[in-house]
């Protein structure tokens, strides 16, 4: 069944990101294994806390280099936003442009099926995607209730 989503046109200014990374596509069958280890080793690792010159608190989780679309291999990244770049981590640039930016709330325990859903049914959808770097931004968690708002690059 599809879902519809709604979502709003946003323009965004380039971002400086640091964070660690890893490679994978959708039709792997452990991607969603991959990406649950990046977040792991980010929080367990105690990267996070070792991140300088953070501007928020706020965690990324961005999928880039694509090597195609939705279908092919990308870079999936989990990161802070700086204000400087690190030598003790990947750093990269979120380009600036137009976004859909999606938002989904839910229960901390529900969060991960309802981001993963929200992406079921992102792919369903005609956007025009410029597949550069999609990103999650996890909003600081009010009690039992969780936001993450997802960003999808446009063409312009």
């Amino acid at each position: 069944k599809v879902i519809k989503m709604n979502y709003q046109l946003v323009t965004l200014a380039d971002k400086l990101v640091v964070g660690i990374t890893d490679r994978t596509n959708n039709a792997a069958p452990d991607m969603g294994k991959k990406i649950g280890q990046l977040w792991q080793r980010f929080y367990s690792d105690g990267h996070v806390d070792k991140i300088a010159h953070r501007i928020d608190h706020v965690a990324l989780g961005i999928y880039t280099d694509y090597a195609s679309d939705e279908k092919g291999d990308y870079t999936v990244m989990v990161a802070c936003q700086v204000t400087e770049p690190s030598s003790c981590f990947e750093t990269r640039v979120i380009k600036g442009g137009k976004y859909a930016k999606f938002v989904v709330k839910a229960s901390q325990d529900q969060l991960v099926s309802k981001v993963a859903a929200a992406w079921t049914a992102i792919w369903q959808m005609p956007l025009p995607r410029l597949f550069a770097a999609d990103f999650e931004a996890y909003q600081v968690a009010d009690g039992e209730q969780a936001e993450v708002h997802i960003y999808i690059s446009l063409k312009e």
